[in-house]
């Protein structure tokens, strides 16, 4: 079932509050165990959280409902920090989804001033969430057409950016009819349409929200500070011209000098001969007159009366202009709200769309944070043998202070220490240990194994006490003990140097012949399983079955529902040769040996991942053009792809992950990041919880 729902608007007080109190009250119907969180705020004191919180007694506090407000969003972004905005969203969102049965996300509230930023940043949340959305826009058009054409425009701009878009509100819609809903059913299929009218109360402010606006302090206050003001009247004139303008729950604008005028209002307000007013503005900043004041003092009015010190047209204007919003006291607002919603909406085609939508993508930040958060739990020992790198010290620091994982670093330890200070990294000792090889009280242990293992392939004792110098083996010798949970090297040392001593005694898994590897490509919107781009130059079509098992077993375990495409240059039955036939006979074997696996061959790579070509080319496929796990012919195609993909789309791209050895080994490139070390180490915790 789906555990989220996003609701985003293009438009400036598009009234998106109203959609998110039906919204949670339908879905509180049937989940009572709901969250609500808000990313971005326009302030502090956001009122949509108090709202909610308050309305649907939501168990959860103010602070756990948002991450940032607008301004600190744009300076962290402006600073280069946006990674840290979202990253943050991330955890505050993923911390709810797993305390909640469902958590409600509402978008940034745009105003007037707004840049792109908002609604674009918005997209970017969904995408990274990989929530579906629900749009708001805002009826502000005289003509059909108009209207039309900015709903066209907002929801191709979601479904351009790949948001799955369950509904879209027109909300206070004036002159618009059911064609309109009718017309946009037929274009957009498959999105439910609500218009809801526009109900001019609740574009009304209360005396409340009048007070502060005009900064203004009450003279006599009591509960019926929010009855909502629903018409403006402004005394000037005599007495006896002005109570006839009175109207139900109007606000009396009045100089406060008029005496006449604040008792003949006051009196109106008790005759039933006159409507009642909502309550009384004194403006001009003076006094009212002892008597009028002692009348204040000493009657239960029930008239609320406000003491501003603005004049007339400022007043006025002030009043006129304030945008009303929808707070926990707004009693009557948000019965409002909730009976239009019900109203107007069909509810029971709602929930059905929110609750059975279900994705199987997993965003890139969401795969990220699933990593942190699995080796976080782990808390797995690795080692990393390249202590002379100021690569792996400075990960070795960053892991250590995001309490990922213990760590052992090979090498000299005074040298070692030495850098570490040079270089200004924070330092764990509790979490960070430096062993010397040639010093470890576990050394003539090590070479002993190391022989022991070996001796029937002609290994000398010598020879072995040579070999458990070389820090290589050293640390793959702690991982084969258990001494360590895992290694990863590579960042100076070449492939073959990292993965020898783990074929020699490490050994593969048992069923497993072939020790291949993936990467995980961390594309905008996706991540993709790219195997084998590392070890195997050019696998049999056993071998390159077994690469498609193991990296869909590999996908699996990293929250990938595995959709194998084994690729080639030719799709399903069109092409012919040794090298397609070798993919279609490793399709074959990997159909034979796991009937659960989704998976498509030969096939080419855009008809693997893009929906249109795959439809096109196979139709009718449970994989093709939704492809997630991509497998390479051989080694020369995989690597170049990967490469090219990485450099071209800016992805980020984790691994080589080894797969098929008893224990993990990871192997890094020599022109290895901070990040792509930093990462590594994390998969290869995680691989080190598969083994256990």
């Amino acid at each position: 079932m789906n555990k989220s729902i996003y609701i985003i608007t293009p438009d400036s007080y598009s009234g998106k509050i109203l959609v998110s109190l039906g919204i949670m009250q339908t879905i509180i119907r049937n989940t009572p165990n709901v969250a609500y969180f808000k990313p971005i705020l326009e302030r502090a004191d956001d009122n949509h959280i108090s709202t909610m919180i308050s309305q649907f007694n939501l168990n959860m506090k103010y602070e756990e409902a948002f991450a940032f407000t607008r301004d600190q969003a744009i300076t962290l972004k402006n600073q280069g920090k946006i990674s840290e905005v979202y990253d943050t969203i991330i955890n505050k969102y993923k911390a709810l989804e797993e305390r909640f049965d469902f958590v409600l996300v509402e978008g940034v509230d745009l105003a007037k001033e707004s840049s792109t930023f908002d609604f674009n940043f918005d997209i970017s949340i969904i995408r990274s969430l990989n929530t579906p959305a629900l749009a708001v826009v805002k009826d502000s058009f005289t003509t059909e057409e108009a209207l039309l054409s900015h709903t066209r425009v907002e929801l191709n701009t979601l479904l351009e950016n790949e948001i799955k878009v369950l509904g879209l509100f027109i909300n206070k819609a004036e002159n618009h009819t059911s064609e309109t809903k009718q017309t946009l059913e037929r274009e957009f299929k498959n999105i439910h349409f609500t218009i809801i009218p526009q109900e001019e109360i609740l574009e009304k402010p209360t005396l409340k929200e009048i007070a502060n606006a005009l900064n203004a302090d009450f003279l006599y206050e009591d509960k019926n500070v929010n009855v909502i003001a629903q018409k403006t009247i402004v005394g000037g004139m005599r007495l006896h011209n002005f109570l006839p303008r009175l109207t139900e729950n109007c606000i009396a604008v009045i100089p406060a000098d008029r005496s006449d005028l604040i008792v003949g209002t006051l009196a109106a307000s008790f005759s039933t001969n006159y409507p009642r007013v909502a309550g009384i503005v004194l403006y001009g900043g003076f006094e009212p007159e002892e008597a009028i004041s002692k009348i204040i003092e000493g009657t239960s009015i029930g008239v609320p009366i406000i003491h501003a010190q603005t004049g007339t047209y400022e007043t006025a204007n002030i009043i006129g202009n304030i945008r009303s919003r929808i707070y926990p006291e707004s009693e009557e607002k948000i019965k409002l709200c909730l009976q239009l919603f019900d109203k107007h909406t069909d509810i029971s085609d709602l929930n059905t769309r929110i609750s059975s939508f279900k994705s199987d993508t997993l965003t890139p930040r969401m795969f990220q944070y699933n990593m942190v958060k699995a080796a976080k739990k782990a808390q797995k020992h690795i080692v990393l043998p390249e202590g002379t790198d100021d690569r792996i010290l400075t990960a070795a620091s960053q892991l250590a202070s995001d309490e990922l994982a213990t760590l052992t670093i090979l090498g000299e330890r005074d040298g070692i220490l030495r850098r570490v200070n040079e270089l200004g990294l924070k330092w764990n000792n509790d979490r960070i240990s430096i062993i010397n090889p040639i010093e470890s009280p576990k050394y003539k242990d090590y070479y002993e194994k190391l022989y022991e293992l070996r001796k029937a392939k002609g290994l000398e004792l010598s020879q072995a006490k040579d070999l458990m110098l070389d820090v290589s083996y050293f640390g793959t010798m702690m991982v084969f003990l258990g001494d360590a949970d895992g290694m990863v090297s590579g960042a100076v040392n070449t492939t073959a140097h990292t993965i020898l001593p783990s074929l020699q005694f490490v050994k593969t898994k048992a069923g497993v012949n072939t020790v291949s590897s993936v990467f995980f490509m961390l594309l905008p919107d996706r991540v993709l399983v790219y195997g084998d781009c590392a070890i195997v130059p050019n696998p049999t079509a056993e071998q390159l079955a077994e690469i498609a098992i193991t990296s869909a077993d590999s996908a699996k375990a990293f929250g990938i529902e595995p959709k194998v495409a084994l690729l080639s240059y030719s799709s399903g039955n069109s092409g012919s040769g040794a090298d397609v036939d070798k993919v279609r006979s490793a399709t074959a074997i990997v159909k034979e040996q796991r009937p659960d696996l989704l998976v498509e061959g030969p096939i080419q790579y855009d008809a693997a991942v893009d929906p249109k070509v795959g439809s096109q080319k196979i139709p009718n496929s449970p994989v093709a053009g939704q492809a997630n796990v991509l497998i390479f012919p051989d080694l020369n195609t995989g690597n170049n792809t990967y490469k090219a993909v990485q450099r071209e789309t800016g992805a980020l791209a984790i691994g080589p992950m080894l797969q098929g050895l008893k224990k993990p080994v990871n192997d890094l490139s020599r022109g290895a990041t901070i990040p792509d070390i930093y990462n590594t180490v994390l998969i290869t915790a995680i691989q080190a919880v598969m083994e256990d």
